[in-house]
């Protein structure tokens, strides 16, 4: 199945831009690819997906990628690998980056498109967001904050 480019909308999810590439349900939940844009410095939580493989590739950018013990610096058409159980996260290096991540299974997806906010026009900022509530959804998803951002 090929999902046309405006297949989903962009929303807003911990101040940067996603939006769902190719979803779940046109797999039968065997994997989702979505899309991210974020400005400099944006680094989520560490943190862990129980139940999925992650997979991301850096489209535009400089983005350094931590999982485990382990830093990788990626630029664009570099892809790095997050298994399952093992605590990561990435930290924008350039003025912007925008990435694909590779979901397996697809099931993360829910939370995200959950937890995002849309994105309403073209100039507008990012969406306020709760990161206690961000967090404390992820338990049913089976994902779990591992410790604060990385900083460098």
């Amino acid at each position: 199945m090929i999902t046309p480019r405006n297949a989903t909308e962009p929303f807003w999810f911990l101040g940067g831009q996603a939006r769902v590439l190719v979803p779940g349900h046109a797999t039968n939940g065997s994997l989702s690819v979505m899309e991210f844009t974020d400005a400099a410095g944006h680094a989520p939580p560490l943190h862990i997906h129980e139940d999925e493989e992650e997979v991301w590739i850096v489209l535009d950018g400089k983005v350094t990628f931590f999982v485990g013990d382990q830093r990788f610096d990626l630029e664009p058409g570099q892809a790095a690998h997050g298994p399952r159980g093992v605590a990561h996260s990435y930290l924008v290096r350039t003025k912007t980056a925008r990435l694909a991540a590779v979901f397996s299974p697809s099931r993360v997806e829910d939370w995200f498109t959950a937890n995002g906010s849309p994105v309403t026009g073209v100039a507008e900022a990012p969406a306020p967001f709760d990161i206690e509530a961000i967090i404390a959804s992820a338990e049913s998803y089976h994902v779990r904050v591992a410790g604060p951002p990385p900083v460098g």
